[in-house]
């Protein structure tokens, strides 16, 4: 059976090593095209292209796979399984059609909820507790298709969407690992998802990245660990961008400060900077001002001019 695997970050990857690794027959490697990376914008491979590329296998790299030429390249390889995890575009129909067992892929969420483009994020950044990988046919809508299988995964106090990236990542490869006899054999039965049931997590937008402080504690601190360790939360300091990279996790609503409004810097520690938000108070252990690095509290507190009283954002 001639399979083509199509993903693109490092999600995608463990799965791309196991289908391998069980002596199934991957043909060929789709990914996005290197994109520019870093303050030098550096063009720079996926991790899935790295990965493939270490394998020994085809890449492919189209920039808009529903383009003819990108189909025929494609098809020249005679697909009987598309297996996709976190790929990044959706597949259009003259695509699904290739294979006649069908296109499956690893989606990072327990469907219908979160379906999208940004599944882990959302689902932290929102307090979930728990989440999962689905397994699924791939239709031409968003995460439409029926469901194969599903896995739970719990979601820790800690987690930030790298851990949790890492997490869904083993899921979903030994998710697929263990449906892949019954896909290899054919077309295997699902279950069509309830359209009523679904929830979106569309891609992340430089608005969901700004600290609201009068919004609750918990709130904020769900935010920046959903955007951990990727473009991080911020808020603004004397009109620059002011990054929290972690924060202690709030316990009960606290009165302290309850006359200041939120967003004002109630005290500058080793232990943290404590701001005042729309319920009590979230102390920041890892930030980062503009033009510099990420740093502790306790390295920032040395010498800073951020003073107690100073409103944020």
């Amino acid at each position: 059976m001639k399979i083509v695997f199509m993903g693109t970050p490092a999600f995608a990857v463990p799965s791309l090593r196991m289908l391998l690794e069980e002596g199934y027959e991957v043909v060929a490697v789709v990914t996005q095209p290197d994109r520019p990376q870093g303050r030098k914008k550096t063009l720079a491979p996926s991790p899935v292209k790295e990965a493939a590329l270490e394998l020994g296998l085809p890449v492919l790299q189209p920039e808009r796979l529903r383009r003819a030429e990108a189909v025929a390249e494609l098809a020249a390889y005679e697909p009987d399984l598309i297996v996709t995890a976190a790929y990044g575009q959706i597949l259009p129909k003259s695509v699904l059609e290739l294979p006649q067992n069908g296109c499956v892929n690893v989606h990072g969420s327990l469907l219908p909820k979160y379906r999208g483009g940004a599944p882990i994020q959302r689902c932290i950044i929102n307090g979930e507790k728990v989440t999962g990988v689905t397994l699924m046919y791939m239709a031409e809508g968003l995460d439409t298709g029926d469901m194969i299988s599903r896995v739970l995964v719990p979601i820790e106090d800690e987690d930030t969407s790298g851990t949790l990236f890492e997490k869904l990542s083993v899921a979903g490869r030994d998710l697929l690992k263990a449906e892949m006899p019954r896909l290899a054999a054919g077309r295997v039965e699902a279950t069509v998802q309830d359209d009523s049931e679904a929830t979106y997590a569309p891609n992340l937008s430089r608005e969901d990245e700004r600290m609201d402080w009068t919004r609750s504690s918990l709130d904020i601190y769900n935010q920046i660990r959903g955007l951990v360790p990727f473009s991080g939360a911020f808020t603004l300091w004397n009109g620059e961008t002011f990054k929290a990279w972690a924060a202690a996790k709030p316990q009960a609503a606290e009165a302290a400060g309850s006359s200041a409004a939120p967003g004002t810097v109630l005290s500058v520690s080793e232990s943290g900077v404590e701001v005042k938000t729309g319920d009590g108070t979230l102390r920041l252990t890892t930030v980062q001002p503009a033009g510099k690095k990420a740093m502790s509290a306790a390295d920032f507190s040395r010498g800073t001019t951020l003073a107690p009283g100073t409103v944020l954002g």
